[in-house]
Formats: structure tokens, sequence, C-alpha cells
């Protein structure tokens, strides 16, 4: 799927950034050889950003309930790739802005639900969530700042091992906090991957929180200036599946 950038109506104080938003573009899986198969991808209609924590927007972005028309094959406990792009990726070397604007800090972050078939869930905001990843802030350096140096738009995610065999819709998630000051302000970048995962050793991930409802306006991740003396960062949502607190960190990964 390739996206045009549509016109946007820009507000003066944030002219150069407006346009610098992103979408999920690629699902890779270095196991099956599968690059770019965007038939699995729920996709949106623009990269257009979310910002009403309370929509129903927020569980697989616009146009989230409409299937995809496949799925794609997952082995549990392996890592697979989510591709993003500020445009596509063939202009992203020539973008300043791909795979999302420098401006746009913030945590970049992973969810999956269990599903009967990803391939016809429709229902979204009823399905529960859970966390698998999540990438802050760490010695003043955001998840977005090492996204954007690498310039690939690919995020690493790596797929729990203990988790039962079936069909999931994997959740990859950016927030960007350049204007997260007030709220709404925030803006959620979000793309849902129909997937069937085999090899797992069962469990039952949890905590689950469902989207909406996952966030509220007064998440201290949510409405945050980032521009003041900002050396700790909580990330919204429950705590990762498997982890004893909520991870802080950003971390440095191989495209």
């Amino acid at each position: 799927m390739r996206y045009s950038i549509p016109t946007f109506a820009l507000v003066a104080l944030f002219a150069n950034s407006a346009i610098a938003h992103t979408t999920l573009q690629y699902f890779i899986n270095d196991d099956t050889g599968a690059d770019g198969a965007q038939t699995c991808i729920r996709s949106p209609p623009n990269n257009n950003p979310v910002q009403d924590v309370t929509s129903a927007d927020m569980a697989c972005n616009v146009g989230g309930t409409t299937a995809a028309a496949e799925k794609c094959a997952v082995t549990a406990g392996s890592t697979v790739k989510l591709e993003w792009h500020h445009t596509n990726r063939e202009q992203g070397a020539a973008d300043a802005d791909d795979p999302i604007a420098e401006s746009h800090k913030g945590p970049i972050l992973a969810y999956m639900s269990a599903v009967d078939d990803a391939a016809t869930a429709t229902g979204v905001t009823d399905l529960d969530w859970f966390k698998i990843q999540e990438d802050g802030l760490s010695g003043g350096v955001w998840a977005v700042d090492t996204f954007y140096q690498e310039k690939t738009g690919v995020w690493p995610v790596t797929i729990p091992a203990n988790i039962p065999d079936g069909d999931y819709l994997l959740r990859g998630e950016i927030i960007a906090l350049h204007s997260a000051s007030s709220y709404p302000g925030a803006q959620f970048y979000m793309g849902c991957v129909q997937i069937t995962v085999s090899g797992g050793t069962g469990g039952s991930p949890s905590p689950v929180v469902k989207f909406p409802g996952a966030y509220k306006s007064t998440d201290p991740g949510v409405t945050v200036n980032i521009y003041g003396d900002i050396s700790e960062y909580t990330i919204p949502g429950p705590a990762v599946y498997g982890s004893s607190s909520s991870k802080k960190l950003a971390k440095k990964w191989v495209a």
C-alpha cells in the first residue's frame, strides 16, 4: 500500500511539523522471508494521528474494523519488524521527515490481543489487549530519537513465547509528544497486523486493557511538557506482560 500526502490545514505553531506524520506500512518476518507483507496490515486511509483517547480509532486507527486480506504466520518467541514511513519506503531516503519527524519525540509500544480469526475480527474496541513491548525515555534519549536516527522505519518487536497458539492482532504504536503540554495534544499513530502464532508455550497474558479506555487525558504519559526539566517519563497503559513494573527505557535496536 502506498500513501499520498493529503492537503493539511496547518496551524501557525506547527506549520513545519503538521505533515510529518507516519503510518505502519510493512510487516517483516525474517523467519518466513515475508518482507513487506502489507496484505495482513489494516491500513488507515491517511497518515493523520488520532488525538482523542476516547475514540474507537484508538484500537486500530481509522478504518481499523475493516479486516485485511490475509494473515501472517509468526513463531512465538521470534522477533518481527514493523516498518513505518512518513510517505513510503521508496521516498524515505530523500524525506527529512521519514519515518517520522525528528521533532515528534515520544515512546514506541506494542500490544497484542487474541481473536478467533484475525481476518474477520471487527469488534476491536471489545478486545482485551496486553502490552508486549515499550520503549520510552532514557538518559534524555527518546525511543523516537533512536528510531529516527536509524532512518529505516523499522522497529523490531519480540512476540512472547509464553502465549497460546492462535490468531492475534498485533498493535504497533508511536506516541508523539511535541505538542502534548495540553490535551488534546499528544498524537497517537497505531496500526494493527493480523497474525497467526504457532509454537507458543501457553499462558494467560495480563494485565489486559481496552482501546479506548487504556489511556486517559490526565495520564502523565499523555499530557506532558517534554520541553521542561524532564528526566523520567511514565509510559501510558499497563505493565508489559511478564514484567514486574512498567519499563521507561529507550533501547538501541538493530534493523
